[in-house]
């Protein structure tokens, strides 16, 4: 067994990206050219779950939909590091309490700070 890699190692994996990326090619190229090419206005038009479409799709809208939707992902996320934690619980002991001590005091200084920005508040 040796302990460097060499460029051969790495040959199965540059043919399994040329595979998948010929593929994925091939199945674009394909369904375009087997699919159906009916364009009409109708199927053309947006379509907003049965609701027809009225105006301009280009309306600017409030930031604050953007705002809440990335905190709530930023927060979603670091809440997930918490499951393994609750998981090992007892395996961390003293350290591993600690630790997530100091990160759901992080947790919640972030979490404080765009509360006192009003980052959450709807006008």
């Amino acid at each position: 067994m040796h302990l460097l890699s060499v460029p051969a190692d790495y040959l199965p994996m540059a043919i399994m990206f040329v595979v998948a990326i010929g593929f994925v090619l091939t199945t674009i190229f394909v369904t375009h050219l087997l699919g159906p090419q009916r364009k009409s206005a109708i199927k053309l038009d947006t379509f907003e779950c049965g609701i027809e479409s009225q105006g301009n799709s280009r309306l600017p809208f409030n930031i604050k939909y953007l705002l809440v939707a990335i905190l709530f992902v930023l927060f979603d996320v670091e809440v997930i590091f918490m499951y393994p934690w609750a998981v090992n619980f007892l395996d961390l002991g003293l350290y591993g309490f600690l630790e997530m001590i100091l990160f759901i005091s992080l947790f919640m200084l972030g979490f404080l700070y765009i509360v006192r920005k009003g980052a959450l508040k709807w006008e």
